[in-house]
């Protein structure tokens, strides 16, 4: 969805030739659902490095559409309003995507690692979920939690995380304990912010037009 986000941007906030960065996420991923056709349950060194790769690719392109997008709104560059404010929903919505695709992959060890492998096992946490400090409470509450159900983290946990990382700006229910979480949340909060400050003060600026 995020190479689809990318290639549908406007030509001013892309790299070079419209599909060259798309093509380049394409190589990246064709090969890991190969190997994972349903669920990530293959992985070495090699894929793990794609996986990454992809991710880092992703994030690198997006941060320079939003450098674009933000030099675009300040200087109030000759395009559509509707245009710039369009694609301002796709660099947020691509960078909400890429930061849960990064969690997914940092926390525990990553996907396949939460898949095969059961606690104690597991490497150690990235982020702390509620579920991981429920087997306390009532009964039907613990019975969901991470020590009762041996419950894990799964792409949509990280999603929502991401998602709500960028709406709020800061941690909501979901809490980063080591400094490389920490260090992309703060990163992911501050474009977000930006991103939806110069927004707000452009569309302000439409509609006094």
């Amino acid at each position: 969805m995020s190479i689809a986000l990318y290639g549908a941007l406007p030509s001013a906030l892309q790299i070079g030739p419209r599909f060259v960065i798309p093509v380049l996420e394409l190589l990246l991923f064709v090969p890991l659902v190969l190997a994972n056709p349903s669920r990530m349950t293959r992985q070495n060194w090699f894929l793990r490095r794609l996986s990454i790769g992809l991710a880092v690719l992703i994030a690198l392109s997006n941060t320079t559409a939003l450098a674009l997008l933000i030099r675009s709104l300040v200087r109030g560059v000759a395009t559509a309003g509707s245009q710039l404010l369009v694609a301002a929903g796709q660099v947020w919505l691509t960078n909400v995507l890429v930061f849960a695709l990064a969690f997914w992959e940092l926390d525990r060890g990553g996907p396949v690692v939460r898949f095969r492998m059961s606690r104690p096992g597991l490497p150690d946490a990235d982020f702390r979920f509620p579920q991981d400090e429920d087997h306390d409470a009532v009964s039907e509450v613990a019975n969901r939690s991470s020590a009762k159900s041996g419950w894990a983290p799964g792409f949509a946990d990280y999603l929502y995380v991401s998602v709500t990382n960028s709406s709020a700006f800061s941690p909501t229910d979901t809490m980063p304990l080591t400094v490389r979480a920490k260090m992309l949340m703060a990163v992911e909060s501050v474009s977000a912010l930006m991103l939806s400050a110069l927004v707000v003060s452009f569309a302000v600026g439409l509609l006094r037009q």
